[in-house]
Order: structure tokens, then sequence, then C-alpha cells
């Protein structure tokens, strides 16, 4: 399947996510591959304050898209996503958080268990 994106990095990460679903029969990867393939203007942004809404103490979820910073957060979460505006990753961090990019989440959980995706 020839892919509509350009940007070195994306291609690769979806490469990447592709292998891993298959390498470790872990679906999730798949389908966050599948969402990134996706046209730019199709792409999920997700604010902090929808994260504190979705999530429980000590949860790790994925975001298939870039994190913004409308809102709080009230406790600790991994986050792992494409991108995070600088004011997200700060207001993670400071309650507690933790925010990786998907490639680091990939690598500290290969199977993907126990991460929910956000939309």
């Amino acid at each position: 399947m020839k892919l509509s994106k350009t940007n070195p990095n994306t291609i690769n990460l979806i490469k990447s996510l592709t292998k891993q679903a298959s390498a470790e029969n872990a679906p999730i990867w798949k389908a966050v591959a599948n969402d990134l393939k996706r046209a730019n203007r199709k792409n999920k942004e997700v604010n902090v304050y929808h994260i504190d809404e979705c999530t429980a103490d000590d949860e790790t979820i994925l975001v298939p898209g870039k994190v913004l910073g409308e809102g709080n957060i009230t406790h600790n979460v991994t986050v792992a996503a494409f991108k995070f505006s600088k004011e997200a990753e700060n207001k993670i961090e400071a309650a507690g958080g933790k925010c990786l990019t998907i490639k680091d989440l990939m690598a500290e959980n290969p199977k993907g268990s126990n991460v929910k995706i956000i939309k």
C-alpha cells in the first residue's frame, strides 16, 4: 500500500508500528498505524481535560494525534502521542504524569497491553 505521507519520520513510524504489530501479534499497533495513515486534516487532537475525564491514576493511554493543553489534568497518567503542545506536556508532567512518543511506548510495552487509545 502506497502511503500518501511525505514526512520521513511519519513514514518510518507507520512502518515500525506495522512491523511491531506482526512481530508481537499486537493489533493495537496496527490500529495506530492506520490512524496515522489518514490525511493530516483528519488527525485527532485531544485536550488534557479529555484525558483527565477518560482516565484513572496510573493508566497508560495513547493518542494517535496531538495532545493540546486546554483544561487541567488532576492525576498521574502516562500519555504517548504523535505530538504534544508544550502546555500539554507541562500540565501532564506537573500532575505527576509522563509524556512519551509512540515509538518510546512501543519499546517499553512491545505487546501494547493495558494501553487505552483515546481519539
